[in-house]
């Protein structure tokens, strides 16, 4: 009797133990399949998505901007579409295995045949491991152009992933003699895996400085665009909060220990935090920017009869083709519309006769002011003693009557010791405008959105729509004009395919509003200028051209 109660208890003790393997192998299962590896903290090695391909935007396909109408559900998942990604299906073991450009290769299909003006050229690139294995998953970055160095000729093309590790580009013939293909790659897919990550994981990675003064008195604390970890840090008390009136936008500051939160007078940048492992910092460092070996021979393209340009006029409500246009002997050609040159001071000053022109954005538009203030001499600057980095500049032109205005888009902005007053936002001045036929209206913001989720910087866009909306339709004669994201960004602060991700949401949010885009995105990638976000002055000089040429289409 006892035996038998002995082998039952034993039996039960097995049973149990079965039972808990079982729960074990079955929550580690769930766990797996519910992305569990990826909550890891910046510092470990890097885990990757064991989907093959994603979104890339940190929230599993959840609904995010439900603090507002703006967007609808269906429109955020359309936008998460647009911009999804393909990631790495792998944990990585070591770097060997990631995309090392010197061992990819391309090759020209038929690079042999006749080809004319018009045409187009096929490429195709394989991707391959420093142990020079093919890849077998896609994600890397690659930018392309054809271009004829003597000739100052280039142009862009649109660079499509198979998920396979190869890809293929197709590159049009748009000038008469030698063209050469040069591809690069910006970012292996490992390195865009870190660059996603710590986009929507560590939103604080870059930090502000609030200002606070009153009464003889003074402190500086840390600033911030989200109610983050870091920004709270073990403050019970924190924060004190900023919301603006007009857009709702909020700003979060570390309360001050002996001033009140209106005493806030002035912002600047603060400093970069980013948290890397030696595997992301190598990730980010050794595939970046780097031109891939291959078919180096020159096509040779024979003229034809028609020009290769758009005769139609310049006008709002284009969508941007691929490409958008072409450099020759340093000029650009549009092919999306019918773009003047405005080589002379008289030119330009009779453009913008009675117009009316606020630029609201970053330092790549305020390029555009500078330029134009060079230029004009009869366009006098007046000195509003502001910072020479956030503004607001003011320029006029007595002889045309026209005014042009740049400030910058509000914070978040990385910029020295700012009056905090003097940063407005975007769609508040635009809801302060009346408009009209003499009004332009030109804005870009990305820049300084590269380090936030991606949910922070749509929402901030439809704000702007809807003011543009509201402007369009009591001031149907008004121009808007957006200006695309330049390249030239290379670190987890700024990188290329960061922008890219910004600008394909500019591009979705803004494409059902008779606006104009200028597509400098294409302009800056394809120029045989060093790799730069602030590009020269020739480059700038055939955007604000295009610029011109909607203000001035006859």
């Amino acid at each position: 009797m006892k035996n038998d109660i002995w082998r039952m208890g034993r039996l039960l003790q097995l049973l149990i133990l079965a039972l808990i393997l079982l729960i074990c192998i079955y929550l580690l299962f769930v766990c797996q399949f519910n992305q569990c590896l990826l909550n890891v903290s910046p510092s470990n090695h890097l885990k990757y998505n064991h989907t093959s391909f994603t979104s890339c935007s940190g929230i599993n396909g959840t609904f995010t901007p439900t603090n507002d109408s703006l967007i609808s559900k269906e429109e955020w998942e359309s936008l998460l579409k647009e911009l999804q990604w393909s990631l790495p299906p792998v944990v990585l073991l070591s770097t060997d295995e990631a995309t090392n450009p010197t061992k990819c290769s391309f090759s020209v299909v038929n690079p042999n045949s006749n080809h004319t003006i018009g045409g187009f050229i096929d490429v195709i690139l394989i991707a391959r491991d420093t142990k020079n294995r093919i890849k077998t998953y896609g994600g890397d970055f690659f930018q392309a152009k054809l271009f004829n160095s003597e000739l100052k000729a280039s142009t862009y093309g649109a660079v499509t992933d198979h998920f396979n590790g190869t890809y293929t580009a197709r590159l049009a013939l748009l000038w008469p003699g030698p063209a050469k293909v040069s591809i690069r790659l910006v970012h292996s897919s490992e390195a865009v895996q870190v660059l996603c990550r710590q986009r929507e994981q560590d939103p604080d990675k870059v930090y502000f400085q609030g200002y606070f003064e009153e009464g003889g008195k003074q402190e500086t604390v840390m600033c911030n665009a989200q109610r983050s970890p870091r920004l709270v840090g073990n403050d019970a008390q924190c924060c004190c909060e900023y919301r603006e009136p007009v857009t709702g936008e909020t700003w979060f500051c570390r309360r001050p220990s002996s001033l009140p939160c209106h005493a806030l007078t002035y912002h600047s940048m603060g400093g970069y935090q980013a948290v890397l492992s030696k595997v992301e910092m190598t990730l980010l460092k050794s595939s970046m920017n780097i031109i891939v070996p291959g078919d180096d021979s020159a096509i040779d393209v024979q003229q034809q009869d028609t020009e290769i340009r758009s005769q139609t006029k310049c006008r709002p409500g284009f969508h941007t083709s691929v490409p958008a246009g072409f450099y020759f002997q340093d000029h650009w050609t549009s092919l999306v519309c019918d773009s003047k040159s405005f080589p002379s001071a008289k030119l330009i000053s009779g453009c913008l006769k009675d117009k009316q022109i606020l630029m609201m954005g970053d330092s790549t538009l305020r390029q555009w002011f500078d330029y134009l203030e060079e230029t004009v001499p009869t366009l006098k600057r007046l000195n509003l003693h502001t910072s020479s980095k956030s503004g607001p500049f003011e320029a006029v032109d007595t002889q045309s009557n026209t005014r042009i205005i740049w400030r910058a888009h509000g914070i978040p902005i990385r910029t020295s010791k700012t009056p905090w007053a003097d940063l407005h936002y975007i769609a508040s001045e635009v809801e302060g405008m009346a408009g009209g036929a003499h009004s332009v209206v030109v804005f870009t913001i990305w820049a300084h959105f590269t380090t936030y989720p991606l949910a922070m910087y749509a929402h901030r866009l439809v704000v702007i729509r809807r003011a543009v909306a509201s402007l369009l339709r009591r001031s149907p004669t008004t121009l808007v004009v957006i200006k695309s994201a330049n390249t030239g960004y290379k670190d987890v602060y700024g990188s290329d395919w960061l922008s890219w991700q910004l600008d394909m949401a500019l591009r979705e949010i803004f494409r059902d509003l008779p606006v104009v885009l200028i597509d400098v995105w294409q302009m800056t990638s394809c120029h045989y200028s060093p790799d730069n976000i602030h590009p020269p002055s020739v480059v700038i000089q055939n955007e604000v051209d295009l610029f011109l040429s909607f203000v001035c289409p006859q």
